[in-house]
C-alpha cells in the first residue's frame, strides 16, 4: 500500500510488517498516543528500519557526556540549517519536554546563537552546525574549543555522530517528503493539565 501523505514511497500496512518492527511501532504508539510518520516511512525497508533505529537509540537514549536534552538540541539546530521540517518539529517537541522549556526548540531552529542556552551548549552547537554545513573545515582547534567547555573525546564523538546521523535522516525525509505529525506541533508547549 502507498500512503502518499506520509511518503513518496510505499508505506506498508502494520499487519504486513515483520513482527519485531510491528511490535516496535505499536510500543511507540502506546507511549506517544500516535505513530510518528518516520516509523511508517522507514518501515518500507525493514533491514534499514532496524539499523536506523538501533543507531538512533545508541546515540539518543544515553545520558552520559551530553544530556538527553542536549542531544535533541543538536538535532533541532542542525535540522534547522538543513531545512528538515519533520526533524525540527518532531525533535523540537521532544526537546521542549526534555529541557522543560517551551521556547528553546523554536529558538534553536531559527537561530541557535540567540537561544536561551549555556555557553557550553553554544560551543556544542557551533561545532555541530559547522560539521553539518562545512564539515571539510573541521580542524583540531574546533575540538579544542569543545574541550575548553568540558567535553571529553566521547562527548565530542557523540556530537559529531548525532550531527552525521541526522544529516542522513534529514535527507531521507527530503527524499520521501514525510511531513511531521500534527501532534508534534503542540507537545511540550503548555504544562500538562
Amino acid at each position: 500500500m502507498t500512503d502518499r501523505s506520509i511518503s513518496r514511497f510505499p508505506v506498508p500496512e502494520l499487519a504486513e510488517l515483520p513482527e519485531d518492527i510491528r511490535n516496535r511501532i505499536l510500543a511507540v504508539q502506546e507511549k506517544a498516543g500516535f505513530i510518528p510518520n518516520v516509523f511508517l516511512m522507514l518501515a518500507h525497508r525493514p533491514a534499514e528500519f532496524r539499523a536506523f533505529f538501533d543507531y538512533h537509540d545508541a546515540l539518543m537514549e544515553k545520558d552520559v557526556g551530553l544530556s538527553k536534552a542536549e542531544r535533541e538540541m543538536i538535532v533541532v539546530a542542525t535540522s534547522g540549517v538543513s531545512e528538515c521540517l519533520y526533524c525540527v518539529v518532531a525533535h523540537g517537541a521532544v526537546l521542549r519536554i526534555r529541557a522543560k522549556n517551551p521556547r528553546v526548540a523554536d529558538q534553536l531552529a531559527t537561530n541557535y546563537r540567540k537561544a536561551e542556552i549555556t555557553p557550553r551548549q553554544r560551543a556544542m552547537l557551533d561545532f555541530a552546525v559547522k560539521l553539518s554545513t562545512r564539515g571539510g573545515e573541521i580542524e583540531a582547534a574546533d575540538m579544542d574549543a569543545l574541550r575548553e567547555h568540558g567535553f571529553d573525546d566521547e562527548a565530542i564523538w557523540d556530537i559529531g555522530a548525532i550531527t552525521a546521523f541526522f544529516s542522513m535522516s534529514n535527507r531521507l525525509v527530503h527524499l520521501t517528503g514525510t511531513p511531521p505529525n500534527e501532534q508534534f506541533y503542540l507537545m511540550g508547549r503548555m504544562p500538562k493539565a
